[in-house]
């Protein structure tokens, strides 16, 4: 019973949490200030009262529709606080209250915040991204399951691999075909999980991308030029090794053995 109050405490509170990244999701694309002012409707910019503002909740008494002005609000915000919320959860069945738990929670929340971001305007921001290598290379030094050497060679494997397959498609194809910032998350995410998990991601990620993006295409009707942003696979891909990876590659070394 305890567990159970426990489990839901933490979702609630990672709900609150997706909250807040809805506000880094709509204003940091616009370089707005996410600490002030206070959340307001994108319509007709009136304020919203703190009981207006409560996560789910207040979307569901409201309808999602602004109370001002009756304008309709998008589902990507509780969407976003149920991701959250629901990661959080995810990890604390992992992990329990840890410092895995702390940690991997913050690299989530920036996957959230720069899938959304990239979804909409084919940008991640480098004010998540850059701060993110350092912060997950100096958080290896702590991380029981990471060491810091996994960590440097991570960073430097994810960011140098990409770099290199983007010089040489923009090479043979005359094209850019993926941006800096695909190269920053994969040093992100390499820093904060290690080399093992850039070659995971690369693969889950590509192998996501190639499923979805093609049906996309397809439904779409667009040719090879679509452009499908990457960014929200390489997430994809990094959150899947944050929860099976291990147990995945263990998996694949065994197969074929008595």
């Amino acid at each position: 019973m305890a567990e159970g109050f426990t489990l839901l405490f933490v979702f609630l509170l990672g709900c609150c949490v997706g909250s807040f990244l809805n506000v880094c999701i709509y204003r940091m694309p616009q370089d707005l200030s996410i600490v002030a002012p206070r959340s307001y409707c994108p319509q007709c910019r009136a304020p919203i009262h703190g009981y207006d503002n409560i996560p789910l909740v207040s979307y569901l008494l409201l309808r999602g529709k602004c109370r001002n002005c009756g304008a309709r609000i998008s589902w990507r915000y509780p969407f976003v606080e149920i991701l959250a919320g629901g990661f959080a959860a995810a990890l604390f069945m992992k992990y329990g209250f840890g410092f895995s738990f702390f940690s991997y929670s913050a690299f989530t929340a920036a996957l959230l915040v720069i899938t959304f971001i990239d979804l909409d305007h084919r940008i991640i921001p480098d004010l998540i991204s850059l701060p993110g290598i350092g912060i997950g290379f100096l958080l290896s030094f702590l991380e029981p399951s990471l060491s810091a050497k996994d960590s440097l060679i991570g960073l430097l494997a994810g960011g140098g691999s990409l770099y290199l397959v983007a010089v040489a498609y923009e090479a043979i194809t005359k094209r850019e075909g993926m941006g800096g910032g695909d190269v920053k998350l994969l040093a992100m995410i390499g820093a904060w999980l290690g080399w093992k998990a850039v070659l995971f991601t690369l693969f889950f990620g590509s192998l996501s991308g190639t499923v979805i993006g093609g049906g996309a295409m397809l439904a779409q009707k667009q040719g090879r030029q679509y452009a499908i942003p990457f960014g929200p696979f390489l997430a994809f891909g990094a959150l899947a090794y944050v929860f099976f990876g291990p147990q995945l590659i263990d998996w694949y070394l065994n197969l074929g053995k008595t």
